[in-house]
């Protein structure tokens, strides 16, 4: 193992660390770290742009241009930030997604054509996610126990649900603020039980222990999810264009938002699907649509949480992809805003559980 101030003060001094460290340049290892950012690569249900199973992996790199002084949170990196690496539940992970992808792709080309999918590919994507979902659930249970704080870093927005049943089982009351695009609260969307689209949805029917659910950026959805948000007494939502529309007519932002975050629970969890942003931040993103956060407003809902002494007991960032896949000499805008929001995250869900530094 390395010399943790060793490696620290030398992360501090801003040089560039090796092409091989982990996220934001750490070199930390499981034991040595207190929080784990862990990494789900799977997209299979993504109905639109595939990609972001690619993710995880690829974020890495750009992540090490930050500078890692915070205003707000400090030299988050002095925590100990490392990312689970484990070689059997990637190849796990690869596996599920691979299958159920393909099978996936038929279901989807199926229902693009006017025809019924085969029940027998429907049932290999969902036993896929069934199985990543466990998967997901049991590793992140582990970390847990070990008092590790866990941010999960995406892949595509079903992935989160087995983290999700983890602190469920360690905490019995915490809300979501949920940033999106999308109200995620279809059933089975496309015949996938566990899709990106119905997450949201899977988690108020199926976890009890998330009181409450504050959507923030809403702009694209059905009338069933949108009636099922509207009828659900635990679900309360910040629709863009009324978001829009209050700050067209002189309303601040922190005070369109201000009574809804302090209703939230003592405790919460942060869902950010990065499409919930302006899509020009995030153009590679696998559903953009018109609209969305700005940067700044993100990262003032982040600082507001810790300000009003909520406690973050966990994260997930997803839905983050490669713009141009590659084409262009410089195609990773995505990830260098998605390294931003990742490290404020970090500083948030260190800040808001009193962490100290390991050095």
């Amino acid at each position: 193992m390395i010399n943790i101030e060793q490696h620290l003060n030398q992360l501090r001094e801003g040089l560039p660390p090796p092409a091989t460290a982990g996220y934001f340049g750490s070199e930390l290892s499981i034991d040595q770290a207190q929080l784990v950012l862990f990494p789900v690569s799977f997209d299979a249900t993504t109905s639109y742009r595939r990609g972001t199973h690619r993710t995880p992996a690829a974020m890495r790199i750009p992540s090490h241009q930050l500078d890692l002084f915070d205003r707000t949170f400090g030299p988050v990196y002095r925590v100990g930030i490392s990312q689970y690496l484990d070689s059997q539940y990637q190849d796990d992970v690869q596996r599920y997604n691979d299958k159920a992808g393909l099978h996936a792709q038929k279901v989807i080309t199926a229902w693009e054509d006017g025809e019924k999918p085969m029940d027998q590919d429907l049932e290999i994507v969902n036993q896929s996610s069934f199985k990543l979902n466990e998967l997901v659930r049991q590793r992140t249970s582990s970390l847990l126990r070990r008092g590790k704080l866990i941010g999960l870093v995406g892949g595509d927005h079903s992935v989160p649900f087995g983290y999700l049943q983890a602190l469920a089982s360690m905490h019995s009351d915490f809300g979501i603020i949920h940033m999106d695009a999308h109200h995620d609260l279809r059933v089975a969307y496309e015949g996938f039980q566990h899709s990106h689209a119905s997450i949201m949805y899977n988690v108020m029917e199926n976890i009890p222990q998330v009181s409450q659910l504050l959507s923030i950026g809403i702009r694209d959805f059905s009338e069933d999810e949108w009636r099922y948000a509207h009828d659900h007494p635990a679900i309360q939502t910040l629709y863009y264009d009324d978001l829009f529309s209050g700050l067209a007519t002189g309303r601040s932002f922190a005070d369109l938002l201000e009574a809804r975050l302090a209703k939230l629970p003592e405790k919460v969890y942060i869902s950010f699907d990065i499409d919930g942003l302006d899509p020009a931040l995030c153009p590679g993103t696998g559903t953009p649509v018109p609209g969305g956060l700005s940067y700044s407003q993100a990262l003032w809902i982040l600082e507001r949480l810790h300000q009003l002494g909520k406690t973050l007991v966990g994260f997930d960032l997803c839905e983050i992809n490669q713009a141009g896949a590659g084409d262009a000499e410089y195609d990773d805008w995505d990830f260098n805003v998605g390294s931003r929001i990742l490290y404020k995250l970090c500083g948030l869900l260190a800040a808001s559980n009193q962490i100290e530094p390991l050095a």
